[in-house]
């Protein structure tokens, strides 16, 4: 039986996962959708579309998709979905998990890695975030589930941009890229959001390429302003908004969600690339949102691919390079507060 594909929806309170979710469910696409939401979601959909007074908490809704509510355990739910769509009780092909506003989506992600029975049914596709751009700023400032959320997508949907000015705009999605090089961003209107921009996104596929913004690798970035993820120097912080706004660059916000990337033409030895990889998720693993790595590897002539949540690691062999193609090493790693120039060092003693 082929694996159930599982979606990650997740963003702070108000940002519009909702109205993206009734659309996904009532749109006729064709696709017959689970949904598992958190029970103290701040705005129940039950409540708008479904019936209400069910005791049961799996509802079959009528275009097909099923909606249910964790009333015990996220594990034991996704158990019983896959438990009823075996003996074919309940008919879906993919699995929608909506996480609280004030969810950090790490734990729900690591879920798909760590246990066995839930990694034998399901395939963790992606995790969407969505942001209000008319409130994001002093959500990410003051909320670190907010910034954990950025730190964790695969694909990040800014909600409410009719709200502000352009400059606003675009100073968010210089931040957003700051803190997530990783995570393409579209903006969305009341939800709508083509099916292809939500399903199938592979953001956890060790082999789907590795997507960083071209701009973020640039070693010197334009008008002097350094994108490979260091923030400014100490005591340049510009706080006043309508500079920022001007140069549609934050000085004002150091985030504690930050993220690095680390780039050679020279081999790594597998050896020891896998001890330093291993001593640093002993220790910075909790703090270490996501990373994802192509890699030229000593004794191999494919793209070694890696990628990990938390201190959760795998890697796999990808294609061969290219006949031509320059076999650069690249890494990005998302976390909280992480010492760069640890990293970068460590790193650098791992070539060969």
């Amino acid at each position: 039986m082929s694996l159930i594909p599982v979606t990650i929806l997740t963003g702070f309170l108000g940002s519009g996962k909702t109205t993206l979710l009734k659309r996904i469910l009532t749109e006729t696409h064709g696709q017959k959708i689970a949904v598992i939401e958190n029970e103290f979601g701040e705005e129940n959909i039950d409540n708008e579309i479904l019936v209400n007074d069910t005791q049961e908490n799996i509802i079959q809704m009528n275009n097909g998709c099923v909606c249910c509510s964790i009333r015990e355990d996220l594990r034991e739910t996704l158990q019983v979905l896959a438990e009823k769509k075996r003996k074919g009780e309940l008919l879906f092909d993919r699995v929608v998990i909506e996480t609280t506003g004030l969810a950090d989506p790490g734990p729900v992600a690591q879920t798909f890695f760590m246990d066995e029975e839930i990694a034998e049914q399901y395939l963790l596709d992606s995790v969407l975030t969505l942001v209000d751009a008319k409130h994001a700023d002093s959500q990410l400032n003051d909320r670190q589930e907010a910034r954990r959320q950025i730190g964790f997508a695969d694909q990040i949907f800014i909600s409410k941009t009719d709200l502000v000015a352009e400059s606003e705009l675009k100073a968010l999605m210089h931040r957003l890229t700051q803190m997530n090089p990783r995570a393409p961003q579209k903006a969305v209107h009341f939800g709508e959001v083509a099916i292809a921009d939500v399903f199938d996104l592979r953001g956890f596929n060790l082999n789907a390429k590795l997507d960083i913004d071209p701009d973020f690798l640039k070693e010197d970035g334009h008008a002097g302003h350094d994108h490979s993820g260091h923030n400014h120097a100490e005591g340049e912080h510009c706080d006043h908004p309508s500079h920022a706004a001007e140069h549609g660059h934050h000085h004002a916000h150091d985030d504690d969600v930050k993220s690095f990337v680390f780039r050679s033409d020279k081999a790594f030895s597998p050896s020891r690339l896998e001890d330093f990889l291993g001593a640093i998720v002993n220790i910075y693993g909790p703090r270490m949102l996501r990373y994802k790595g192509v890699l030229n590897m000593e004794g191999t002539e494919r793209k070694v691919i890696f990628q990990g949540v938390h201190q959760l690691m795998g890697s796999d062999l990808g294609p061969a390079w290219a006949a031509g193609e320059a076999k650069t090493s690249k890494m990005v790693f998302i976390g909280i507060d992480l010492p760069k120039d640890i990293f970068m060092q460590g790193l650098k003693q791992c070539l060969v």
